[in-house]
C-alpha cells in the first residue's frame, strides 16, 4: 500500500522540522509556496519539502495536512482549506485552546474532511527525546505512526479531539508564561533600583533563577508569534472560570518585544528590558 501524500501548512521554523521528519521516513511532504516569503522557500527546500503550487493544488494531491502556523492564523488557514473542499485528514497542530479548536474542526468538517488535533510541546525537533506531538480524536493512532522511526515523537491520547490542544495549553502557561513573569519582575526591579540585589538573592536561594529570567532576550525573536498563543491561554482560563489576567498580561510582554521578528541576533537583556517598560 503506498504512503500517503501529506501536505505541510506552512513551513516556518517548526512547520519545516516536522517536514523534515516526514521527509526523513520516506513520506513525500508537499507545501504551497503561493504568496510564501523566500526565507519559507529556503527552510521548505532544506527540509526537503516538494512544492506543490498554488493551495488548491497542495491538498489535491495529500491525502493528510498538517497545519502549524502562528495560533491567530489557524481558523483562518482552516477556512481556506474548507473553502477548497478539501476531504482528507485535516491535523491541526497549532498552539489554541479548546475552543478555538472547536471551530477549526467544525470548519474543516464542513468541507469535508476528518479531523485530528494536535498539540506540539518542545523545540523544533533535531534529535530524538527533545519533542513531542500530542494527537487525540479518530485516526489519532495513524497519524502518530507517520513518524515513527524520526526525530519527533508522537503520541497517540485516547481521548477526544481538544485534550492534545488542551495539554498544550497546559504546559505552554508555564513554559512561556514563566518566561514573561521573568520578565517583567526583572523590568521592575530595575525600575525600582533593586535589580543587583534581585539578582545577587536569587543566586543564593533560587540559583537557576537568574539564567532563566535571561530567557526573554534569548528567545524575543519569537515574542510576536506567542501573544496570540498568550491570548489563546488566556481565554482557555477564562473559559474554565479561572482568572485569565495574568496570560493576557504575558500577551503584552511579548508584544513589547515584537520588533525583534527575525532578528538576526537576540537583543542584550538590558535592550530587552527596557522596551518592555515603555
Amino acid at each position: 500500500m503506498p504512503r500517503p501524500a501529506i501536505a505541510l501548512l506552512h513551513p516556518g521554523a517548526m512547520g519545516a522540522a516536522l517536514g523534515a521528519c516526514l521527509v526523513s521516513t520516506g513520506h513525500r511532504v508537499l507545501w504551497s509556496s503561493a504568496g510564501r516569503s523566500a526565507a519559507t522557500a529556503e527552510r521548505a527546500r532544506k527540509a526537503g519539502l516538494e512544492d506543490a503550487g498554488p493551495l488548491a493544488d497542495t491538498l489535491r494531491a495529500a491525502d493528510i495536512a498538517i497545519s502549524v502556523c502562528p495560533p491567530d492564523n489557524a481558523l483562518d488557514l482552516a477556512r481556506d482549506v474548507a473553502h477548497h473542499g478539501y476531504g482528507g485528514v485535516f491535523v491541526d497542530a497549532n498552539a489554541v485552546s479548546p475552543a478555538t479548536l472547536g471551530q477549526i474542526e467544525e470548519a474543516v468538517r464542513a468541507g469535508g474532511a476528518r479531523f485530528v488535533d494536535g498539540g506540539i510541546i518542545g523545540q523544533p525537533p533535531r534529535a530524538a527525546g527533545s519533542t513531542r506531538l500530542y494527537l487525540a480524536g479518530d485516526g489519532a493512532s495513524d497519524i502518530a505512526a507517520l513518524f515513527a522511526g524520526s526525530a519527533l515523537e508522537a503520541i497517540a491520547l485516547d481521548s477526544p479531539a481538544g485534550s492534545a490542544s488542551a495539554l498544550k495549553i497546559c504546559y505552554a502557561a508555564w513554559s512561556k508564561g514563566a518566561t514573561a513573569l521573568l520578565a517583567g519582575i526583572r523590568a521592575l526591579a530595575r525600575h525600582e533600583g533593586v535589580e543587583p540585589a534581585l539578582l545577587a538573592e536569587w543566586q543564593r536561594s533560587s540559583p537557576q533563577t537568574p539564567a532563566r529570567s535571561e530567557e526573554v532576550a534569548q528567545k524575543a525573536e519569537k515574542a510576536w508569534r506567542w501573544v496570540g498563543e498568550m491570548e489563546e491561554i488566556a481565554s482557555t482560563f477564562h473559559a474554565a472560570g479561572l482568572p485569565s489576567g495574568f496570560h493576557l498580561a504575558a500577551a503584552d510582554i511579548f508584544r513589547r518585544l515584537d520588533v525583534y521578528k527575525d532578528a538576526p541576533r537576540p537583543p542584550a537583556m538590558d535592550e530587552a528590558l527596557d522596551r518592555l517598560r515603555r
